[in-house]
This record gives C-alpha cells, structure tokens and sequence, in this order.
C-alpha cells in the first residue's frame, strides 16, 4: 500500500515547535509550584522563635513549605559564587538543565524500575551530586562557602519566619504534624 499524494500530518518542524511550546508551558507551570515570594518575604511574618523547640519547628515546617523557594536561592548563591570559575559555571549550566527536567519542570511522578521517586529523594540526589561535580571541578572553597551561606540563609529565614500564616494543604499537614500518642493506626 503506498501513501502518495497524502498530507503528513506531522512535520519535523511542527514537533519541534510542539516540544518548545510544551517546554514553555512546563516552565510556567513547574516554577508556578513554588511559594510566592511575597509570601516568603512578608515582613510581617518575621519574629524571633520564642525557643529552641520553636525554632526547630519553624524550621520544619518552613522547609517543607517553601521547599522549592530554598532551593532556588540557594542554587543561585552556588551560581554567584562560580562567576570566577569559567569550568566550574559551565558544569553547574550542565547540572542546572538536569535539575530543571527532574526537579524543577516535573509533571509526571518520577518513575525509576517501577518505583516511585520522591521529590524529596530527587532534591536530596540533585544537591550531591551537584557537590561532588563541581568539587571535582576544582572550586572547592567557593563551593563550600557558597553552600554554607546559602544553608544558612536558608535555615535564618526558616527560624525567623513564623507559620501562622502559611496554608499548608492536606498532605503537607499530614507529613508536618506527627501522630498523637492515643490515636488510631
């Protein structure tokens, strides 16, 4: 059976365009899945921690809330501190573009053998092994010093930040909260 004088329905070029269109709109939506920076940066939200106890919690509960925010600031100190580094900043180009197609941009659940990967897994990989490349870049002291600034930026903004006013839907509020002693399994 031949197919002469029939109109392709697809070209080359039609998918090209298709996959930038559908790279653009998982952009929008993927960065679309963090906390407002309004939100993050509200003034009036900012308190010292009446305790120890209190920071932690804070901490915890800042973290799982603007999960996504902490690590875009803290990948943006490692991209500032790497300005110097011309080797360095171009394996972190690299890594960027890998944490933007499994972090960031993600809509799908990330499936690996047949099991399902947690965001939290997935952060916890990206972040080694965007260490350990750019250690073997040969920027050491700037990588660490990147880091530990951002994780303290990170971990001030968490204690101080109070969580009063945050929405937490069902599933976050269900990992946050522990269970009580007298309840049901």
């Amino acid at each position: 059976m031949t197919n002469y004088g029939t109109i392709p329905t697809t070209s080359g070029g039609a998918t090209n365009l298709e996959f930038i269109s559908r790279a653009k709109e998982r952009i929008r939506e993927g960065l679309g899945t963090r906390r407002p920076w309004k939100l993050m940066f509200n003034l009036r939200s900012f308190a010292l921690p009446s305790g120890f106890s209190d920071a932690v919690s804070r901490l915890r509960t800042n973290v799982a809330f603007f999960q996504m925010n902490y690590a875009i600031v803290v990948l943006i100190v490692l991209f500032l501190s790497l300005l110097w580094h011309p080797v360095s900043l171009i394996v972190f180009v690299v890594l960027m573009a890998a944490w933007l197609f499994l972090y960031f941009l993600r809509d799908e659940p990330l499936m690996l053998f047949g099991r399902l990967i947690s965001d939290r897994l997935v952060l916890i990989l990206m972040a080694v092994l965007t260490v350990v490349l750019l250690l073997l870049t040969g920027a050491t002291l700037n990588i660490v010093v990147a880091l530990l600034v951002g994780v303290l930026l990170v971990v001030a903004h968490a204690a101080l930040r109070t969580t009063s006013d945050l929405f937490l839907d069902e599933e976050e509020a269900t990992r946050l909260t522990p269970p009580s002693a007298g309840a049901l399994p």
